[in-house]
Parts: C-alpha cells; sequence; structure tokens
C-alpha cells in the first residue's frame, strides 16, 4: 500500500494554528514561552525547504543527508530552548 501523508501533514497546521492564535489571545503563557511554539513552525518550514532541498540536489532523503537534517533539527531546538526558557522565568507581579 502506498500512501502519502501529505494531505494530513497539511490539516495538522490548522489546530495549530488555532492553538496559537488561543495562547496569544488568552495570555495564559509568557510571550517567550508563546515563542517557542511559533518557532516550531519555522522548525517545520525550515524542514519543509530541507527537505525538498535533499530531493533536487542530492537525490535523497532528508536523513540521508547529515548536514541538511541537522540544520533543520536545530531549528527545533532552538524553539524547545526558547519554550523552556520562557516558562522557568519568573513571570512579572501584576498590578
Amino acid at each position: 500500500m502506498n500512501f502519502d501523508p501529505a494531505p494530513l501533514f497539511a490539516v495538522s497546521l490548522i489546530p495549530y494554528l488555532l492553538f496559537l492564535f488561543w495562547l496569544q489571545r488568552s495570555k495564559a503563557l509568557p510571550q517567550m514561552a508563546e515563542r517557542g511554539f511559533q518557532l516550531t513552525l519555522l522548525f517545520v518550514a525550515v524542514t519543509i525547504v530541507a527537505a525538498i532541498a535533499a530531493l533536487r540536489c542530492c537525490s535523497a532523503e532528508l536523513v540521508e543527508i547529515d548536514w541538511l537534517h541537522g540544520g533543520a533539527e536545530a531549528f527545533l531546538t532552538l524553539g524547545n530552548t526558547v519554550l523552556v526558557i520562557g516558562l522557568l522565568r519568573p513571570t512579572p507581579k501584576k498590578g
């Protein structure tokens, strides 16, 4: 069976974008933590570009090109780091 998961991936972005919208409006997390979640979208975009580049320039899957794969994964690390720092920082008292 040959199954293409691309449509499911595209549809999965909708709930994540709604989550980001709710997160921003609710002010439930510090802004830096929000940025960490937003950087996850940057990771997704960079990974897509890197996968296309791997196919076009090297005729290989992204996981086979270490420097491209590592570069894309670095954006996930960045997003996670910003998220954790945002969650660990003390929030200022209101009022």
